[in-house]
């Protein structure tokens, strides 16, 4: 036989491991649940049987051993037979719910078969289940990485409750404390552990290789991309951690994330070809209003229109300066409307008590800066209302999208002015870093030009964020013609 028709060893050897690692893939890939790639691994069937079919006989039998056709033979079964239902039944035994969310299912079978997952789930979609349910499916150790300190008791506190041993490690907890924990995670005491990422450095990346992880999960993922809007230096520790304890599949979630963020973020974690979910940024029950500062009664005035003709209702204000927060507060206190200011000039008792008020129904209305919002769970939000332009439109879907998570009608106002951009970019001008502070600049433009439009509202910020949405219709002022203004100012208001 010719040195071209039998191949030597070490050509065999590579035949046979691109082949077991052809199966493992679409082993991968039958396990996920997720239709996509379901369908790319009825492809790579079908392209290995046009294989073995057209093989000449010597390389057929030296491939397509015992072993591989059989794994073959059962990829092919678990393709054909019903989905699995023990997530569902996990589903309804821990949360009491009968149905996923939009992505919810797709993303959870994608990691549960060992593949990294980037997912853009906007605000109110569920992200957090994603990881909580793998957490008790798994086995071992989920860590999830999250910046928001503040939040992680209640967080810990909420999936404790519903049976799930968890626990959390960050800079709020004593060093004693600290210690104890650390030693019940490496004892596998917890299936859910929450981190703060500036303690990877400092103590958890080293005391994790006794860990047995099976899990990474990395939420607010936009927070390691310096293109994102909310970029935290802590965030590039996370760089290398996936190839670090390598094999675990890693779980990235984020509620806005552009095209060029996205792939910055693949980069910076070292994710291994992600399978990519991306859900819908429309909600038609977020009804999008957009306010010109110049030409209409003085703000704090608009404020307390608004908030008349929502009497009862519970809301969130923003804006830019700490100050105006305090005083648009008590100017709200001083009409009779229940409101308490947020930002981080508080100190953290009282951080840490206005938000539990807001979210147990004791203050209605917070007014905040930037720094409230991460992580609220509060369905019940009926307005989002922006004093003051945010500074990108990453920043306006975030924050809007805190409201309405029940799917009742809630509105969304944007008040804006040139000034409003001018104040950005005294911030930007703080940035060392030029090309961070030119990116600002232009980011808080394009939210100028964004209010100035008169177009399509949710089409708009869909369309910024690479999704295609035909125009509303119902749920922003453009289609409807609808002055929100006017509205609060009449003297009697039908109800909703």
């Amino acid at each position: 036989m010719s040195s071209k028709s039998a191949p030597i060893p070490a050509q065999a050897d590579h035949e046979a491991d691109a082949l077991a690692r052809e199966i493992a893939k679409l082993r991968a890939w039958a396990c996920s649940g997720n239709e996509h790639l379901r369908t790319l691994c009825q492809d790579g069937l079908q392209r290995l049987r046009l294989l073995y079919s057209q093989a000449p006989e010597e390389q057929r039998a030296r491939l397509f051993q015992a072993d591989s056709i059989r794994e073959l033979r059962e990829i092919s079964a678990r393709l054909e037979a019903p989905p699995d239902e023990t997530l569902r039944a996990l589903l309804k035994q821990i949360f009491g719910y009968d149905q996923f969310r939009s992505g919810q299912e797709q993303v959870i079978r994608t990691v549960m078969a060992g593949l990294d997952c980037f997912a853009v789930m906007p605000t109110g979609a569920g992200k957090s289940l994603t990881f909580q349910i793998p957490a008790r499916a798994l086995g071992g150790t989920t860590l999830v990485i999250s910046p928001l300190i503040a939040l992680m008791k209640d967080q810990v506190d909420a999936v404790a409750a519903r049976g799930i041993r968890a626990t959390y490690l960050n800079s709020s907890i004593e060093e004693s404390d600290r210690r104890q924990r650390l030693s019940a995670v490496c004892r596998g005491q917890f299936e859910l552990v929450y981190a703060a990422p500036e303690g990877l450095e400092l103590y958890l990346a080293a005391m994790l290789e006794n860990v047995d992880l099976r899990l990474l999960a990395v939420d607010e993922a936009h927070c390691i991309s310096e293109w994102g809007h909310d970029f935290r230096p802590a965030y590039r520790n996370l760089a290398g951690l996936k190839q670090r304890f390598g094999g675990i599949p890693l779980l990235a979630l984020t509620a806005t994330a552009t095209a060029r963020v996205q792939q910055d973020i693949v980069n910076q974690l070292g994710m291994e070809s992600p399978v990519r979910f991306q859900g819908s940024f429309f909600r038609p029950n977020l009804r999008i209003a957009v306010v010109k500062k110049t030409g209409h009664p003085p703000v704090g005035r608009a404020m307390l229109q608004l908030l008349r003709a929502r009497k009862g209702e519970s809301g969130i204000i923003y804006c830019l300066r700490r100050q105006d927060a305090d005083d648009l507060a008590a100017t709200l206190r001083e009409n009779g409307i229940s409101a308490e200011s947020y930002h981080a000039g508080l100190d953290n008792d009282t951080r840490h008590q206005r938000q539990e008020n807001f979210q147990k129904g004791r203050t209605l209305v917070i007014v905040a800066t930037v720094a409230f919002g991460m992580g609220i769970d509060k369905s019940n939000i009926r307005f989002v209302i922006h004093r003051d332009m945010p500074r990108s439109l990453e920043s306006l879907a975030q924050e809007m999208g805190r409201a309405g998570r029940d799917g009742q009608p809630s509105d969304c106002i944007l008040f804006y002015a040139w000034p409003d951009v001018l104040a950005h970019d005294f911030f930007a001008n703080e940035q060392k870093d030029d090309r961070l502070g030119d990116q600002r600049r232009e980011q808080a433009r394009r939210m100028y030009r964004f209010a100035e439009a008169m177009c399509c509202r949710h089409q708009a910020l869909a369309g910024y964020f690479g999704e295609h949405l035909a125009a509303c219709g119902s749920s922003c002022d453009v289609c409807t013609d609808r002055d929100v203004l006017a509205e609060a100012a009449a003297p009697r208001r039908k109800k909703r």
